[in-house]
């Protein structure tokens, strides 16, 4: 990318109050973090430690109970097609085919004319040739995440955020799709922040990986993986960084015990 986009979290702080209750939820608390345009960094923790609840505010979804989210020193507060966002569950026009979902937002600029090689490119790379003239009612779960990721690829946004998009592919796919995705974030050197529960997928794609733990939601480890990419899953470095990892979230529930 031409341009270098950074990403600032400074002192925030969310919560959530309870419709049925007055409890309140501290879904996340003084979180300080800057991120910028060619790394990739993986959010790994215990369900409820904030990493969806991060990646929905950069997204502009929710806006911090207390701090600050901002993009080159601009506060976040609502949505943005420079921040793409790809979800758990797909999130596709069950009205559009296979092909048409991909390219509605090329479609919608006004930029499909001259593209339609990008969107081609896009159906092979998930392997749906023989399916782009489908609906998503026709399609498996894992076939409309697939195309739910690279419609939102095919736009090349600044920031690239990434909900568990891959946890309802099989284990194959899954690692196709890790491969593909590194390869377009390569290309483009995008900052792209991830949300996972699979440790190995958080080092096999990230250049950093940020370690969070619950009650409430804080990161207590921000970890540089220092590796050339493609990696090895079974190097000596690659699985000092596991337990590194896993001894850290094993750590964090504990505390919580």
């Amino acid at each position: 990318m031409d341009k270098k986009v950074v990403l600032k979290l400074e002192n925030v702080s969310k919560s959530f109050a309870k419709v049925e209750s007055d409890e309140v939820t501290h879904a996340l608390q003084d979180v300080n973090v800057t991120m910028e345009s060619g790394e990739f960094v993986s959010l790994v923790g215990p369900s409820g430690c904030g990493k969806s609840t991060i990646l929905r505010l950069v997204a502009g979804l929710i806006t911090p109970t207390l701090g600050k989210v901002s993009v080159d020193g601009v506060e976040v507060e609502k949505p943005s097609p420079n921040r793409g966002v790809v979800f758990q569950k797909p999130t596709l026009f069950p009205w559009l085919t296979v092909e048409k979902n991909i390219a509605f937002s090329l479609d919608m600029q006004g930029k499909l004319k001259g593209n339609e090689d990008k969107v081609e490119h896009m159906i092979k790379m998930i392997g749906l040739e023989n399916f782009k003239d489908d609906y998503p009612a026709q399609l498996s779960g894992g076939m409309a995440q697939r195309v739910s990721l690279v419609r939102t690829l095919i736009n090349e946004p600044e920031i690239l955020l990434l909900d568990e998009p891959l946890g309802a592919l099989d284990a194959f796919t899954r690692m196709h799709m890790q491969d593909e995705i590194l390869n377009i974030w390569s290309e483009k050197k995008q900052l792209a922040l991830m949300v996972t529960h699979d440790v190995d997928e958080a080092i096999y794609m990230g250049t950093r990986v940020l370690v969070m733990d619950a009650n409430p939601g804080r990161i207590i480890a921000d970890i540089k993986i220092d590796e050339s990419f493609p990696r090895d899953r079974s190097s000596a470095s690659f699985v000092e960084y596991r337990n590194d990892i896993l001894n850290k979230l094993h750590f964090a529930g504990k505390k919580n015990k």
